[in-house]
């Protein structure tokens, strides 16, 4: 069996982590599956879906590390016209966040529920926002 359940967030800041774990766990417990997996998938390229310890000072460290890599001012290819959108491409380091982050992460369901740590906590990572955002999350299992 296979339910799709789509979450939908209007972030709120340019570069923002966001706590998902909440919303991924109720969809799971309702949707029926009692053993399987759960994915859990960014619809944008500008964002991520990474998973750590639910504390401000990781998800500090996290943008701060993700901030030198992919910096603001640096110098992009991708800042320039383009014809297929019509406008200037602006958001270079969201783009190189997000394939930082990657786009999903997956987790054992078990007996109705998701199987993980008491510190790990599901995070939707912004980096070209405020923006509406649509996480998949698909359950496959018995």
């Amino acid at each position: 069996m296979i339910k799709s359940e789509r979450i939908t967030i209007l972030t709120k800041e340019y570069n923002q982590m966001i706590v998902i774990t909440g919303q991924v766990e109720e969809i799971v417990r309702n949707s029926g599956i009692k053993d399987g997996v759960v994915f859990i998938i960014t619809n944008h390229t500008t964002t991520g879906i990474t998973v750590n310890e639910g504390l401000e000072c990781i998800q500090s460290d996290i943008m701060e590390m993700l901030g030198k890599v992919a910096p603001e001012e640096g110098i992009y290819s991708h800042a320039r016209f383009l014809e297929s959108y019509g406008a200037m491409a602006n958001n270079a380091p969201g783009h190189l966040k997000g394939h930082l982050t990657g786009n999903h992460c997956v987790f054992e369901v078990q007996n109705h529920e998701m199987k993980r740590r008491f510190a790990q906590e599901i995070y939707l990572c912004e980096f070209d926002g405020p923006q509406e955002r649509t996480i998949s999350v698909i359950i496959m299992g018995e």
